[in-house]
């Protein structure tokens, strides 16, 4: 008689990984606190800081990752976008900040200090203005690169965007406004990709769960803000609550027409600036 450990449906693992943000530990508590029940599928949590995960990316290394979307232009042949986990902006977005007051127009004759070239802000900026030069900074030590004279501005992608006046710095242009007045869309930043040889089905059944993890976290936004604090960089509780709020919104329960234009848009206008050689094959899942 086989015995009744052969009627255990088999777990399979699905790998996450995505940044120590509190913007995505928000999205993911349902899912990273055991809260949903996930049908036969464990998901196993890797945090890295997003350069790390777009050169990831490149190599398949996980099932599920966060990814720039100037990063998923070079890994589309490998991955598929999930409708629902993006940071997207609706007229407002990255911004360009200096040591003394500057115009958008001087853009061209700087050195800026940028989070990396895969980031879509770094995109959105190379698009805005092609002559700039930089150098790669991690994302928190911007503000200090600028304020200790190594560049002559910054490109804030972080909660720096939320507090940057508080360093005597000063906002040259938010990138968010300038891409509304160009295009009427919101500026996506970040989404979630999925590995295409998983397979439809369970691309779908993995995507099902991350939508309820998502939807979890809003309607349990005191819990959910309570735990991703603890990743919020020393962020004082009302401030990562406004920092979630920017990035954890309606459209990234679901982009909708407007959310996925952007993404078609933003990696248009990089292919036709010369920024990104190819043009984009963009599939959403489901």
């Amino acid at each position: 008689m086989a015995s009744s450990s052969d009627d255990t449906p088999e777990i399979r693992t699905i790998t996450v990984a995505h940044s120590p943000d509190s913007d995505d530990a928000f999205m993911f508590y349902g899912l990273a606190t055991n809260k949903l029940e996930t049908e036969g599928l464990r998901f196993e949590h890797t945090l890295k800081d997003i350069q790390s995960l777009n050169e990831d990316a490149k190599n398949g290394v996980f099932d599920v990752t966060a990814i720039s979307f100037h990063a998923y232009a070079y890994v589309s042949d490998k991955y598929a976008l999930l409708p629902h986990g993006a940071s997207i902006g609706d007229k407002y977005g990255p911004i360009v900040v200096a040591r003394e007051p500057r115009d958008a127009s001087e853009i061209g004759e700087m050195t800026i200090a940028v989070p990396g070239e895969l980031t879509s802000a770094y995109l959105a900026l190379r698009i805005f203005n092609n002559e700039f030069k930089h150098i790669i900074v991690p994302f928190d030590q911007i503000m200090d690169t600028v304020k200790g004279g190594g560049a002559d501005a910054g490109l804030l992608i972080h909660e720096g965007q939320l507090f940057y006046n508080q360093h005597g710095l000063h906002k040259v242009i938010d990138l968010g406004e300038w891409w509304f007045e160009k295009t009427g869309l919101p500026l996506p930043m970040g989404g979630n990709a999925i590995r295409r040889d998983l397979g439809k089905d369970l691309m779908k059944q993995v995507s099902t769960h991350l939508h309820r993890s998502i939807q979890y976290s809003l309607e349990n936004r005191e819990d959910a803000l309570s735990y991703a604090m603890q990743f919020a960089r020393d962020m004082q509780p009302e401030l990562a609550d406004r920092f979630v709020a920017m990035w954890v919104n309606e459209l990234t329960l679901d982009y909708g027409e407007r959310g996925r234009e952007g993404v078609k848009r933003l990696l248009a206008e990089g292919h036709k600036a010369g920024i990104i050689p190819h043009k984009v094959k963009i599939d959403f899942v489901g």
